[in-house]
């Protein structure tokens, strides 16, 4: 049940709540004397940290056969707490904008229902190539919107854009394979 990458990804769902504290909590450390840059660079550093324990849970997985039913849900579940917290703060820190967040957010909550529903009834929908751009161009904004630099919000609402299409294409596969499903 709990092999290495199913604990990579457990990590992340550890990891997402101390960045969320971080985004919303500068004050830690501008009242000890430091300059507001630093809680930029730890939101940052933990949420790079968290990132790549997604790389690393999908690779071990696939190269060792660790792929369990566990780690097929609690992957995206932690990917999707990962990038919430950072959005989320974002948001509450007045950073990113809250109709961006509420797209991205609404969106991903329908599409983990739907993978978690997937897996429960015995299909099998990997996430498409937009799938894996969204994750990229979302974790690219995170970083830019967490460092306060520009073109973060450009980067926001490419997001939400590609969220939105990739989205659409996970449900359009969904579809077709419960439709094949239920004709065998």
């Amino acid at each position: 049940m709990f092999n290495l990458p199913n604990l990579l990804a457990l990590s992340r769902l550890l990891i997402a709540p101390v960045m969320f504290w971080v985004i919303l909590n500068p004050e830690v450390f501008t009242d000890n004397g430091w300059h507001i840059s630093w809680s930029y660079y730890t939101a940052s550093l933990l949420f790079v940290l968290a990132s790549v324990t997604d790389f690393f849970d999908g690779y071990i997985a696939r190269e060792l056969n660790q792929i369990t039913i566990v780690g097929q849900i609690l992957d995206p579940l932690a990917d999707k707490m990962l990038t919430l917290a950072a959005f989320l703060g974002l948001m509450m820190s007045g950073e990113a904008s809250a109709w961006a967040i509420y797209i991205i957010i609404g969106r991903e909550l329908f599409i983990t229902s739907l993978r978690t529903l997937s897996i429960s009834i015995g299909i099998d929908v990997s996430a498409s190539f937009m799938g894996k751009v969204k994750t990229v161009i979302q974790m690219i904004a995170i970083g830019f919107l967490l460092m306060h630099w520009d073109g973060g919000n450009v980067l926001l609402w490419m997001a939400v854009a590609v969220t939105v299409y990739s989205g659409g294409e996970y449900l359009l596969g969904f579809a077709k394979a419960y439709r094949t499903k239920e004709t065998v």
